[in-house]
């Protein structure tokens, strides 16, 4: 009698677009490798418009987001019964926090991770440490087992990393601006190379998932840059 399929949910909200490409990247692995996946996107019921068009709005959003203010999100479809192996909880940093709709859904959802393992996605510009703690406090107290995290930033070297996605979320395109900032900031988001790194991450993953080793042999599984 053949094994039942291993089962994966994701779970991901993405602002500018940047979280959906990794994701996209990880599921396309997962299902190579015969992995079922589920897959759910966070949607604020309040519309979050990217760019936000104005510095004044972005210095705005990023002084709420500090305090870790909740953006409440869309009811999903999936239940807290459905099978799944794995949760995959990926989204963005904002200031060094995980996003507003991933902290509503640890809020009215704590049943989809409760007593599975969780692996942490995140992509940023490079402040995810404190996110990072964030979560696994928040996935310990449902309880629910941290894996990971597979963490994805910017590549470009800071400061002109910060400025750029700045200027990026107010409205500007910094990437066409001048020959010097271009030097250091030639694009905005996340390579191919990382996108191809994610497709691997994926296969990697459901190999581990089929091993049976669950949830053992995903607290070693990491990322980082």
């Amino acid at each position: 009698m053949p094994a039942p399929p291993i089962r994966v949910l994701v779970l991901f909200y993405s602002y500018s677009g940047q979280s959906s490409v990794l994701v996209r990247r990880l599921i396309a692995g997962l299902i190579d490798e015969g992995v079922v996946v589920r897959q759910e996107r966070l949607r604020p019921r309040r519309s979050l418009r990217f760019p936000l068009g104005s510095f004044t709005r972005t210095l705005w959003l990023m002084m709420i987001t500090a305090f870790r203010t909740r953006f409440a999100i869309e009811p999903l479809a999936v239940t807290d019964d459905d099978p799944c192996d794995l949760v995959v909880l990926a989204g963005p940093t904002w200031s060094w926090n995980p996003s507003g709709p991933v902290l509503s859904l640890l809020d009215q959802r704590p049943g989809l991770f409760r007593r599975r393992p969780v692996l942490a996605m995140i992509s940023c510009r490079g402040y995810w440490r404190r996110h990072w703690r964030y979560l696994q406090k928040r996935l310990a107290g449902i309880p629910a087992l941290a894996c990971g995290p597979l963490v994805f930033s910017h590549p470009q070297p800071e400061p002109w990393r910060t400025i750029g996605v700045f200027l990026k979320v107010a409205g500007a395109a910094p990437e066409r601006s001048s020959s010097l900032f271009r030097r250091f900031y030639p694009s905005f988001g996340h390579t191919r190379q990382q996108c191809d790194e994610t497709y691997n991450l994926g296969r990697q993953l459901a190999i581990r998932l089929k091993s049976g080793k669950i949830p053992e042999g995903l607290q070693g599984f990491q990322h980082l840059p």
